[in-house]
């Protein structure tokens, strides 16, 4: 039994730290640090992370499962790079989940609710006023998760999982095809959603997504975007 024990501790222990591999590329995903078609070299990744090329090979898969990272037999692992289509199709599914998910957040809207928002949207402005790489992959993190809290606030565990891919999705296709070089999320269309959620009109909250996520989409010119080293853009 003692061995056993010791197998599933042994076991949890690396499934711990493929998950934090993941999340630490996932963020820079996210973030945009990496950028869409960036390699991601196994025994780089090891070396970095200090683990074995086995569980590097399992935080990608992760990624590979939530459409972020794309796996290719003998030939290795590279950041999803969305083609048109793909980008169309990502912001066509936001555009059929996302008014929806926003409609039943209003419902759902408290005073301690409001003042989370309220406070997300004065941290957002805080990281716009800023300058640096840093601020700017802060504020762009920002944004995604505005999003993300509204579909929390739905009370919907699939749904917001849904969410988590498309907005990670989403900013591949922002970091490839934006034209602005900045947060495509406007600060002040992010206030026009929250103000129909502070009166908790699900139509109107639903209606001002819908022109977000336009709005967003418009930014998109197809144009690429460079690379750079794994090691400078984990911090590591």
């Amino acid at each position: 039994m003692e061995s056993l024990n010791t197998l599933l501790a042994t076991d949890d222990a690396q499934s711990d730290k493929a998950r934090a591999i993941r999340d630490a590329l996932y963020a820079a995903i996210v973030e945009r640090r990496l950028a869409p078609g960036a390699k991601l070299v196994e025994a780089e990744v090891s070396e970095l992370f200090n683990v074995s090329r086995t569980i590097v090979r399992a935080s990608l898969q992760m990624l590979a499962f939530e459409g972020l990272v794309r796996l290719e037999r003998n030939r290795g692992a590279w950041v999803s790079y969305p083609t048109p289509e793909e980008a169309r199709q990502i912001f066509d599914a936001r555009r059929m989940i996302e008014p929806g998910i926003a409609a039943r957040a209003a419902e759902r809207m408290t005073d301690t609710v409001i003042g989370m928002f309220r406070e997300h949207l004065a941290q957002e402005e805080l990281l716009l006023a800023q300058r640096g790489a840093v601020a700017r992959r802060a504020a762009i993190k920002a944004s995604g998760d505005y999003h993300l809290l509204i579909a929390s606030v739905a009370g919907n565990q699939v749904l917001e999982r849904f969410m988590r891919e498309l907005v990670a999705r989403s900013s591949l296709v922002i970091a490839l095809y934006g034209q602005s070089g900045a947060s495509s999320c406007a600060r002040t269309e992010h206030q026009e959603i929250l103000d129909a959620l502070v009166h908790r009109d699900g139509k109107k909250t639903a209606k001002a997504i819908l022109q977000h996520i336009t709005h967003i989409e418009e930014d998109l010119d197809y144009s690429s975007i460079g690379n750079t080293q794994l090691k400078n853009i984990l911090d590591m």
